[in-house]
């Protein structure tokens, strides 16, 4: 729990003096330091039971601390990641942010990550951003798993999360390259961000994308609802040239919450043709025909083919009334 410091422009003189900078402080909440973190303006240092602050006053005190928030986590000393002014990281059952005060991250995420979290390979938690797309990255073990397998994002920008499934085991942003750049299992640099496909080994592989979106309803649910037809509004925008991307859509029916799907109305949207090879070229599908009828509906895209790269706009779904039973 001791923070000590060598004096100003030497690696060798560590007795404080009235002479030099040297010192020390002791800080007083938790029974060990876990992680340190640079900001802008202070430096943060969290204990396995507090966070604190760590800000330089000069002469004679050289460095003061001040005890943040008390009562917190973080899950391994590589959890914490510093984002456009503001720290995030993950505790042992919750998610952190510090931008002047600390606070609990909102996470819909919560559930689906520390019920499925080994807490005994808490210490190979580590994490980056992704400053490109405004996001934070962490990468933990599953249950059942010794070596990382999971991840979860934080998108700043938008306040969403989202997660998926990828093996790695460090991580660094684009602060000096092009792209960032993360290690794997097998001894291989990859980038990210870098292409449409999934070339961590060769001949490279799609990489499988999919979305589903919340269940909606008309009003309060009381009506069935009917669709016949829809417009995706969808383009393919930055696929491989001489390629034909495609995904498919399902627009599927449930007869109440909790229900299951009840029906599936699909339909396979192509970008005709070869994929546009200068950004500016955009591709729509037009109108889709498709019968499907539930009190909600629930929209979902995925896709599988090499050279893919798709954006969703906003769709427009003719939906009516179609009785209540």
């Amino acid at each position: 729990m001791t923070i000590r410091w060598s004096d100003q422009e030497s690696v060798v003189e560590w007795a404080p003096a009235i002479t030099n900078q040297a010192g020390e402080v002791q800080l007083s909440r938790g029974s060990k330091i876990e992680s340190v973190l640079q900001s802008r303006q202070e430096i943060l240092v969290w204990t396995d039971a507090a966070i604190y602050s760590l800000q330089y006053l000069g002469p004679p005190y050289v460095w003061g601390n001040q005890l943040l928030s008390d009562n917190i986590s973080i899950a391994s000393m590589n959890a914490a990641a510093y984002g456009s002014g503001i720290a995030y990281w993950m505790g042992k059952d919750k998610f952190y942010k510090y931008d002047g005060r600390v606070q609990t991250l909102r996470c819909d995420l919560l559930r689906h990550i520390f019920n499925n979290i080994n807490t005994s390979q808490f210490d190979q938690v580590f994490s980056g951003t992704n400053e490109g797309f405004t996001e934070i990255w962490w990468f933990y073990c599953s249950q059942g798993s010794t070596t990382i397998d999971k991840y979860v994002i934080y998108n700043y920008a938008e306040d969403i999360w989202y997660y998926g499934s990828m093996a790695r085991s460090a991580w660094l942003d684009t602060a000096l390259r092009d792209y960032p750049v993360a290690a794997t299992y097998v001894n291989n640099l990859v980038y990210h961000e870098y292409g449409v496909d999934d070339g961590t080994a060769a001949p490279a592989v799609p990489i499988e994308a999919s979305i589903t979106s919340a269940q909606y309803d008309i009003g309060d649910g009381h009506n069935f609802a009917f669709v016949y037809r829809m417009i995706p509004d969808l383009t393919f925008r930055g696929s491989t040239s001489g390629t034909t991307p495609q995904v498919t859509m399902y627009l599927q029916g449930l007869n109440n919450s909790g229900s299951g799907i009840t029906q599936t109305g699909n339909a396979n949207v192509v970008n005709t043709g070869s994929a546009p090879s200068v950004i500016e070229v955009d591709e729509f599908t037009g109108q889709l025909y498709i019968r499907i009828r539930g009190r909600q509906m629930q929209m979902k895209i995925t896709s599988n083919t090499l050279g893919t790269q798709w954006q969703l706009g906003a769709p427009r779904i003719d939906i009516r009334p179609d009785g209540r039973r």
